[in-house]
């Protein structure tokens, strides 16, 4: 059974042992608020109130044979800081901790952390592309180049076959599946099946490729045409308000 500890209770480290609590391992939790340690401490292997910049308290707590210590101790910088180096000098192994800006994520990878969270970050490079594109309804960034997306089908594609559509070639875009609106479960392309104006795609590529190809909105608006048409307007704005 695998083990894990949870060093810090904030809103990334409360998500993650909810997820947890779902799965058949140990979990170590140590929080400085007792409050949050109470509502958690019956669900749990362990659970700890204490304060983490302790080192002593780390050594003696967390086991060295956990499969992953997960770090979220908030807007306390400098104090997730040290508990990762801690835990790196316990010879964790997986050290996954939450960041709050870039400097800080890159200050917790030099020292151990195997894996670097910024939720904030992560969340706006999925909800932006929504925002832009018509087509996409789901964004999923898997990689530094790589991510996953749920797109509606272009018109230009009603009708054809996923061949004959060849988005491989032209747009460098794999569809992996394919499914309903109004059905969520996905289902495999055969070689003979025609794309209906309902179907919404499972599509892996790029970024760039993808954002290139899904990137359009109503009125054929590109994402290019953006900054221009935000411009245009603020310029009109502000002509306005000073007449």
């Amino acid at each position: 059974m695998k083990q894990f500890a949870i060093i810090g209770l904030s809103r990334f480290g409360r998500r993650i042992l909810e997820e947890l609590l779902d799965v058949d391992c140990e979990i170590l939790i140590i929080d400085k608020s007792r409050e949050v340690i109470e509502t958690y401490k019956e669900k749990v292997t362990a659970a700890y109130v204490a304060d983490a910049i302790n080192e002593e308290i780390i050594n003696r707590l967390v086991p060295t044979t956990i499969d992953a210590a997960i770090v979220d101790l908030g807007e306390k910088l400098e104090v997730s800081i040290l508990v990762t180096n801690y835990l790196n000098k316990m010879g964790i192994k997986k050290i996954i901790a939450k960041a709050e800006t870039d400097e800080h994520a890159e200050i917790l990878k030099i020292v151990g952390a195997t894996q670097v969270v910024l939720p904030n970050k992560e969340a706006a490079k999925r909800i932006a592309p929504l925002l832009v594109s018509s087509l996409l309804f789901s964004y999923l960034p898997i990689s530094k180049d790589l991510v996953i997306a749920e797109m509606k089908v272009p018109k230009d594609l009603i009708g054809k076959t996923l061949i004959e559509a060849n988005l491989r070639q032209k747009y460098k875009l794999n569809v992996v599946a394919y499914r309903k609106e109004d059905n969520p479960d996905y289902f495999y392309f055969s070689p003979e099946y025609r794309i209906e104006q309902e179907d919404i795609f499972l599509i892996a590529g790029k970024e760039e490729d993808l954002e290139r190809y899904a990137g359009k909105l109503p009125g054929n608006v590109s994402r290019k045409k953006l900054p221009t048409l935000f411009r245009r307007f603020f310029t009109k704005f502000s002509r306005e308000q000073t007449r």
